[in-house]
């Protein structure tokens, strides 16, 4: 099978690493990639938003499949694209229509789906500039913290929690009135703040049947002990301790299978990957987000612990025979450490030379925000890194990343220590 991969992430980098084992791959590309991909597959420079420039590199390269990685490319509408064109519609698109990718695109489409279809979540509003009077009202019926989202993407960066109501009333206002997440921001969902711990939870689906994949917890804030700003994730490990068969159970009974079912009334054409943001409050799962595709570090812990072929998977998934097809995890955990750009999430210098990626050993390393400059390997974002390691327990696998860590280095270099340590 020749397959195209879209992205550039170290999401994409444990995909094309696992896609690159399997059996029934011809030729992998990847759009664009990074200086880590190529060592799997062919780095092509196309931008993943340029629909017409995917086209015709599939047909000229005779694509069978287009593996889309990145959520952008989904929500505004790839899947769509190619369905409907008879040149291309042959081509099998891993990721869901423009209409399922609203699950992610919108928070307030994904919160009334939720709704509709009587899936836990927090209590939440919606409000645009007409009704900021009404979201101000609605905040005062709250309780702090405060919890506000701008309702498209916002690369990550979207979601504010306030301690106060004055400043909640004050970032509402800053938030509809001066545009500050722009588009994204013109509606904002205000939620009920809840006190648990999170996880999260993935499926691979063809539309009817689907397949679970490993639960993970990732780490979100770019300083120890969950301190400082958001970031796109510093880490994440699984399996997660608390995620036991009693808890899954809730979870696949009260959230999966709902809104799997809800899927198939609405009539979303849905072949790929659904992530479930969760969070455990008294060991009752709540949903805290959609994604529609694999998280981004959780995907680095959550691929190398499948020991099934993928793309045989993923072809299941475009053929709707994923119900026949087997899948099978390994019984060691996982740990994924990221390594930054000093300053990151806020401004950071790119352009910096990483030493020690060929000292690595015991440790997978998924690169990110990296480029290739003839021999040497450069930073070329805020998430330069994963290393992601195998343990018979996490202590032991989380050793071995932090270990591997130590032999790399780059101006200004920063990681967190703590990853994993408050489930220990």
């Amino acid at each position: 099978m020749r397959v195209l991969l879209l992205g550039a992430g170290g999401r994409e980098s444990a995909l094309a690493w696992k896609i690159a084992q399997s059996s029934i791959l011809d030729a992998l590309y990847i759009a664009p990639g990074n200086a880590g991909t190529k060592q799997w597959g062919k780095n092509v420079a196309l931008n993943p938003l340029d629909f017409e420039a995917v086209k015709a590199f599939a047909l000229e390269h005779d694509i069978q499949m287009i593996v889309v990685g990145p959520e952008e490319p989904l929500v505004n509408g790839i899947y769509n694209f190619f369905n409907a064109d008879p040149s291309v519609k042959h081509i099998g698109i891993i990721g869901p229509s423009s209409e399922g990718a609203a699950l992610e695109g919108s928070k307030s489409f994904a919160k009334d789906f939720m709704q509709r279809h009587g899936i836990p979540t927090a209590k939440y509003g919606t409000f645009t500039l007409e009704k900021l009077r009404e979201g101000i009202e609605f905040l005062r019926t709250m309780k702090a913290p405060y919890v506000l989202k701008a309702d498209g993407l916002a690369a990550g960066k979207g979601v504010v929690i306030l301690n106060s109501l004055q400043e909640a009333e004050n970032e509402l206002t800053t938030i509809l009135l001066d545009e500050k997440f722009g588009e994204a921001g013109k509606t904002v969902v205000i939620e009920q703040f809840l006190t648990g711990i999170e996880l999260s939870v993935f499926v691979v689906t063809d539309g009817t049947s689907f397949k679970l994949l490993p639960e993970a917890k990732d780490y979100k804030r770019i300083g120890e002990k969950d301190t400082g700003l958001n970031t796109g994730g510093m880490g994440a490990v699984s399996p997660v301790p608390f995620a036991d068969k009693a808890f899954m159970d809730k979870v696949l009974n009260q959230v999966i299978i709902p809104t799997m079912k809800g899927i198939r009334k609405e009539g979303f054409a849905y072949q790929g990957f659904l992530f479930f943001g969760l969070i455990n409050v008294k060991n009752e799962p709540y949903v805290i987000e959609y994604n529609c595709r694999m998280g981004d570090p959780e995907t680095e812990v959550v691929i190398p612990r499948i020991k099934s072929d993928l793309l045989d998977l993923l072809e299941g998934v475009w053929t709707g025979t994923l119900s026949e097809r087997d899948i099978q995890f390994t019984e060691h955990a996982a740990a994924t450490v990221m390594m930054v750009s000093g300053g990151y999430p806020e401004s950071y210098e790119k352009g910096k030379v990483i030493f020690g990626l060929n000292s690595v050993t015991d440790s997978l390393v998924f690169q990110a925000g990296t480029v290739a400059d003839g021999p040497k390997t450069l930073t070329n974002g805020g998430r330069v890194l994963a290393v992601t390691s195998y343990g018979k327990t996490l202590d032991q696998a989380l050793h071995r990343s932090y270990d591997n860590l130590t032999k790399i280095t780059f101006e200004n270099a920063y990681f967190r220590r703590d990853i994993g340590k408050d489930l220990a």
